[in-house]
């Protein structure tokens, strides 16, 4: 957590400075673009401030009301982010961008604007490049796709994507700028910010799957069933595994229910060693593993239906 934690703080140390700049640029050079830039920048502030808020929450010790913990207040942030920039960021770009294209205002001097853009892309790019490398430490083999979409810790890949699409929309603005200004075409800047709203919108979607994905309740992967199916069948007692049930509370934290039907003729005391050696050994090899719940269930033969195993 804590490294994820580095490309918040200087997320939210860029997007502040960089918010202030934008916003006196937009009205000493009339620019709606940079307007709209100014406001996906307090929108990005917010953001990492919810996030910082998620992940403190997170770390609440469990009580008598949530047994569990409160591991999922960092999903229910991170949600909320996603909505943020949809709402504010994009909605607020969008509209400014159609009015300004509708009722184009003839732009100032946007040497102010060049040279907070410019500025911008710095401190943004190294915000991006920080975010970058402390994903690329947990992404290990997997490819970047793979690494957003399988990820447990929305506060990772949300700064990526935030800073990322903070980028490209820079980019986008200083383009739109330069052509307008150049060629006179005023109706730009409301194209400028109409693109960067779409771009938000389309992070937010992105962003809101993925975190919503996890509020709902993601269990563990392929792989760690796999697993977990291979270290509950090598136990003597255990005749098969019927069940694998999962969720992640918290990118560090997992609770995971087995139901497990155990040879015949095994009384309680049989019972009872099989389960705690099966626990033992399941959150030896996986220490995000905390709670493990094993559930006694029948077996019936499919071949043999009238052979059953009663626990």
């Amino acid at each position: 957590m804590a490294s994820s934690n580095k490309s918040i703080y200087s997320a939210l140390a860029a997007n502040l400075l960089i918010a202030i700049t934008k916003f006196i640029a937009g009205i000493v050079s009339n620019s709606a673009a940079m307007i709209a830039e100014g406001v996906h920048s307090v929108v990005d502030t917010a953001n990492q401030l919810l996030l910082l808020l998620g992940v403190h929450q997170s770390k609440k010790k469990p009580d008598a009301l949530h047994p569990f913990g409160y591991g999922k207040e960092l999903y229910f942030y991170s949600f909320i982010v996603s909505i943020l920039i949809f709402g504010l960021g994009g909605g607020v770009s969008i509209y400014q961008g159609i009015v300004h294209i509708i009722h184009p205002d003839v732009p100032g001097n946007p040497t102010w604007s060049y040279v907070v853009l410019c500025t911008s892309v710095i401190f943004e790019g190294s915000s991006l490049i920080i975010a970058a490398k402390e994903f690329n430490k947990l992404r290990g083999n997997q490819t970047w796709w793979q690494a957003i979409t399988r990820s447990k810790d929305p506060s990772t890949f949300l700064v990526l994507f935030e800073d990322g699409a903070a980028v490209i929309g820079l980019f986008i603005v200083a383009t739109c700028l330069f052509l307008g200004h150049k060629f006179h075409l005023d109706y730009l800047d409301g194209v400028a910010s109409l693109l960067v709203g779409l771009l938000l919108i389309g992070v937010s979607l992105i962003l809101a799957r993925e975190s919503r994905s996890l509020l709902m309740g993601e269990g563990i992967g392929k792989d760690t069933k796999a697993r977990i199916t291979e270290i509950v069948g090598q136990d003597t007692d255990v005749l098969k595994l019927m069940h694998i049930l999962s969720t992640y509370q918290s990118p560090s934290e997992i609770v995971l229910m087995l139901i497990v039907a155990f040879k015949p003729n095994l009384d309680t005391a049989r019972i009872n060693e099989a389960i705690s050696r099966i626990r033992n050994r399941v959150k030896d090899e996986y220490s995000l593993i905390h709670f493990v719940i094993i559930q006694p269930e029948t077996f019936m033969d499919r071949v043999n239906p009238d052979v059953q195993t009663y626990i």
